[in-house]
């Protein structure tokens, strides 16, 4: 998914001088090219994601549409205070990524696990927060956001799903697959082991619905209304906590509108830190969040909901 959003990055700044993209002290490999191409663009701030969100401030005060990058929680969580009150304030045009969505730096531990961060970003008033599922959800979403006026989050993973030729906007989800029982709804890489789950449950003659619901804020409620009206229950998938996340945010949505599902589950990291190391695939089979766990939880789902 870094490819995909340098790919879209890079044509973007080719034709608008105005995108300026900062990095604290990463990108060696990455963005060489970029550098090179854009010496006016691009600046290394160092390992200084704090002042990194000052810089990006200024710039976009003066008219920049900011990229602010690094991996994990740093350009999150470590700099939450200047993206509250200097950025999201002010409705600055700043576009915050954060590549190492979920378990993706999983081998370098619980500072690099980035499970909270969709809670906290959907929190701030006014900010835009989007996690793709494909390599072409990320370029599309990286173009929109870049060019949207306002402060947003754009969330990468290592892992993605497959494209598929949806057209890709800002508040509105994409549907993989359709079916008649179980309608799974996530965000994020995980779209890949949510699709392979459902063909898990298609040997189990549960049909389901997969929808990629890559941006968390604006949701679309549109089709979670529908969904959760024309289907037997709504299950949530997501490569972060519980609390607050994906799962809480689609629940506030159904009850708000009282589509009301007849079953409901969320599927995440249970509240609380990983305090194991290890491949991104490791921890999410240990997590259970990996594709077998995920159609398991789904078939026990639907198998009380029959007993009722």
């Amino acid at each position: 998914m870094r490819d995909a959003f340098l790919k879209s990055l890079t044509h973007l700044a080719k034709i608008d001088k105005d995108i300026v993209l900062l990095t604290a002290d990463l990108g060696y490999g990455v963005f060489e090219n970029f550098e090179k191409d854009f010496p006016g663009q691009f600046f290394n701030v160092g390992v200084a994601e704090q002042n990194m969100t000052g810089l990006a401030s200024g710039l976009a005060i003066e008219g920049k549409k900011v990229v602010t990058y690094s991996i994990g929680n740093f350009p999150t969580l470590r700099c939450l205070e200047q993206i509250r009150n200097d950025a999201c304030y002010h409705e600055l045009n700043i576009t915050i990524v954060a590549s190492g969505g979920g378990f993706s730096y999983g081998s370098l531990g619980m500072s690099h696990h980035t499970t909270e961060d969709i809670a906290i970003m959907r929190s701030l008033p006014g900010a835009v927060v989007v996690a793709p599922g494909t390599q072409k959800e990320t370029e599309d979403l990286t173009s929109a956001l870049i060019n949207h006026q306002g402060v947003s989050y754009l969330r990468l993973d290592k892992s993605f799903a497959k494209d598929m030729p949806h057209e890709n906007i800002i508040g509105k989800a994409n549907q993989y697959s359709m079916g008649v029982d179980i309608t799974l709804v996530t965000t994020g890489g995980i779209l890949k082991d949510v699709i392979e789950a459902s063909e898990l449950l298609k040997e189990r003659n549960i049909s389901c619905n997969v929808v990629s619901m890559h941006t968390i804020k604006p949701i679309d409620s549109d089709i979670l209304i529908h969904l959760s009206n024309n289907s037997k229950g709504i299950v949530t998938v997501e490569e972060h906590n519980l609390d607050a996340g994906l799962g809480s945010a689609v629940a506030e949505v159904l009850l708000d509108y009282g589509a009301i599902p007849k079953i409901f589950l969320r599927i995440g990291l249970d509240n609380k830190f990983s305090s194991i190391v290890g491949s991104q695939d490791y921890l999410k089979e240990k997590y259970e969040l990996d594709s077998i766990s995920i159609a398991r939880k789904v078939a026990e789902l639907f198998k009380k909901d029959e007993k009722r």
